[in-house]
C-alpha cells in the first residue's frame, strides 16, 4: 500500500497531500481586499513554501487551476505575476477560470500538482 502524507492537516482539508510520488496542493488564496497582484503574489508564495516542505519545487509543476473572481478586470494583472514566476522552460499544464471564490474579498485562487524529484 502507498504511503499518503498530509501537510498542515486540518479538521476539514489539508494544505497538501502527497501520495505515489505527487503533491497535490489545496487552492491557495491571498489577503482578502489586496489587488489582483498582491494576491498573486502572496498565493504564489504559499504556493513555494508548500512545495518546499513537500521537498519540491515550482521546475516540477505538473498542472495549474487558476480561479479568479472577474477574468476581465484581473487576468492581464494575475499573469504579469504568473510570468514573472513561473521558472522558464518548466510551465505547467494550466487552465484558467472565473468563479465566485469563497469570499468576495478573494481575488484569486491557484491549485497545482508537482512531481517530487
Amino acid at each position: 500500500m502507498s504511503e499518503i502524507t498530509r501537510i498542515e492537516t486540518g479538521s476539514r482539508m489539508s494544505q497538501a497531500v502527497i501520495h505515489n510520488g505527487i503533491v497535490y496542493l489545496a487552492g491557495q488564496v491571498g489577503a482578502p481586499g489586496a489587488s489582483f497582484s498582491e494576491q498573486t503574489k502572496a498565493v504564489l508564495a504559499a504556493v513555494d513554501r508548500l512545495l518546499a516542505e513537500a521537498g519540491t519545487d515550482k521546475t516540477r509543476l505538473l498542472t495549474a487551476q487558476i480561479w479568479l473572481s472577474d477574468i476581465g478586470a484581473g487576468f492581464a494583472d494575475m499573469n504579469a505575476v504568473w510570468d514573472g514566476w513561473v521558472a522558464k522552460g518548466h510551465a505547467p499544464a494550466r487552465w484558467t477560470g472565473e468563479a465566485k471564490l469563497a469570499t468576495p474579498d478573494y481575488k484569486v485562487e491557484i491549485i497545482v500538482t508537482a512531481a517530487l524529484p
